[in-house]
């Protein structure tokens, strides 16, 4: 079998022509990928609430600073949506983290909330509910249909780019123009 070379702290970036209705230009950041499938976050879909609403949820005690309670909290993706994933740059571990990146890491458990409501959180932070994820070889399939391109992930257009910006910053990043490529392309 051949083993695959991992997309960990990757951005997949949607190709114009992927129509699924949650994926159309998405950016999403590769948390985990191995021989047993693939897991990321979509970085530039917004939900309907920010982080004061969040918070809110969790503890209605907790006083958000006003620069994070307007954060749009992120459509993570279309699996779990109930469930929360903090993005967020290198800080103490939390009780449930994962480091991705020398300069990243996930975190999946309430302490980090509540860190961030008191505003003793990480200072480059996004939030997400659900995830998207792939089973064993699903990922590689798509892309050798081309739905997705692929970049090593750039942690200014991660925490520091707009939402609305973030597909377009990394497609400019790759430097084609993704609007000349066809659907086949690649393809004999």
């Amino acid at each position: 079998m051949t083993e695959i070379k991992s997309l960990q702290n990757h951005f997949l970036v949607a190709m114009p022509d992927l129509e699924d209705p949650y994926f159309s230009r998405s950016l999403i950041y590769i948390c985990a990928h191995n021989s047993e499938g693939a897991m990321g976050i979509v970085v530039n879909q917004p939900s309907t609430m920010n982080v004061k609403q969040l918070l809110e949820q969790v503890d209605s005690s907790l006083n958000v600073s006003e620069d994070k309670a307007e954060q749009i909290v992120l459509a993570g993706g279309p699996v779990s949506k109930e469930r929360g994933f903090v993005l967020h740059c290198d800080q103490k571990r939390w009780t449930s983290s994962l480091q991705l990146a020398p300069n990243v890491m996930v975190t999946t458990s309430k302490d980090i909330l509540t860190a961030i409501g008191n505003n003793e959180g990480p200072k480059d932070v996004l939030i997400a509910l659900g995830y998207a994820g792939w089973t064993a070889g699903q990922l590689e399939i798509e892309m050798q249909e081309n739905a997705w391109l692929t970049i090593e992930a750039d942690e200014e257009i991660l925490f520091h780019t707009p939402i609305h910006k973030k597909w377009q910053a990394t497609v400019n990043k790759l430097g084609v123009d993704v609007w000349q490529l066809a659907p086949g392309a690649g393809h004999a």
